[in-house]
């Protein structure tokens, strides 16, 4: 029997980790789970804080897009983070995040992989929007939020997004529990924080990655505005650059948030 019941106790009962995910604020609505923990974060908030909303007036993708959802459809969720590495790490968290909402997934007996840099897809659409925003203090991180977005239980996309995006549910034509996936993915996501905070690079999840890689060995364009260029992906580095083979031989590194990649044919 699913779970239908969303609520911070329904939640805390799938969490079993040592602090990702720990303290579970939970709303109804909020303007968004971000800015929620950006304001937890200046009432010092304890790292691994989680805030979960069923509705955000104003939630946010990357580029400022809004992010709506029908109430019981979706996971809406925020991680504060208060790492003590350097700021210029910082970035690759959202990879990290990638991976492990996708090993989340794939727990739940549902095929999926990761359109570098990290949205999860199933069936050659997205599933999960990742945003992650940095605060700093004196060139010191102060805290990062990680915020998701999950199409869980979504019975309908709206038609400019039907050929990009799609649920669990209408890949699958099962409803999940969306208590049970925030666990899995806050177990997922502490393993991985934990590899990541010993190197601060991707070397200890590259197989993971790599392994779950949609692009992989699939011809793809990167889009650059000023020299835009085709070539075939190979794989993900230690520092979460794609590694794009381009029709001379030569092997180009292509930098998360500088430039966007498409499958040649398709989305991927």
């Amino acid at each position: 029997m699913i779970n239908t019941v969303y609520s911070k106790e329904t939640i805390s009962n799938e969490i079993h980790t040592k602090w990702a995910g720990k303290t579970v604020h939970f709303a109804k609505e909020t303007d968004s789970t971000n800015e929620w923990c950006k304001r937890m974060s200046k009432e010092n908030a304890e790292h691994g804080t989680l805030a979960v909303a069923e509705f955000q007036s104003a939630g946010k993708g990357r580029l400022g897009r809004k992010w709506i959802a029908p109430e019981g459809s979706s996971i809406m969720m925020s991680i504060l983070l208060r790492p003590e590495f350097e700021p210029q790490y910082a970035s690759m968290l959202t990879l990290v995040m990638g991976l492990s909402v996708a090993q989340a997934v794939h727990e739940l007996g549902v095929e999926v992989s990761i359109k570098w840099p990290n949205d999860v897809v199933v069936s050659h659409k997205k599933i999960c929007g990742i945003l992650t925003e940095m605060g700093l203090q004196d060139g010191k991180i102060r805290e990062v939020v990680i915020g998701l977005g999950i199409n869980v239980n979504l019975e309908e996309i709206q038609d400019d997004l039907k050929d990009k995006a799609t649920s669990l549910y209408l890949e699958t034509g099962k409803k999940y529990d969306r208590n049970r996936l925030i666990g899995l993915v806050m177990d997922k996501f502490e393993i991985n924080y934990e590899k990541f905070i010993q190197t601060c690079d991707l070397s200890m999840m590259l197989d993971d990655y790599n392994m779950l890689l949609a692009n992989k060995s699939q011809p793809v364009r990167v889009l650059d505005k000023l020299n835009p260029y085709e070539g075939v992906a190979l794989e993900i580095d230690r520092d979460g650059a794609l590694l794009v083979r381009v029709e001379s031989g030569e092997i180009r590194k292509v930098c998360s948030g500088e430039v966007s990649v498409r499958g040649l044919y398709s989305y991927i």
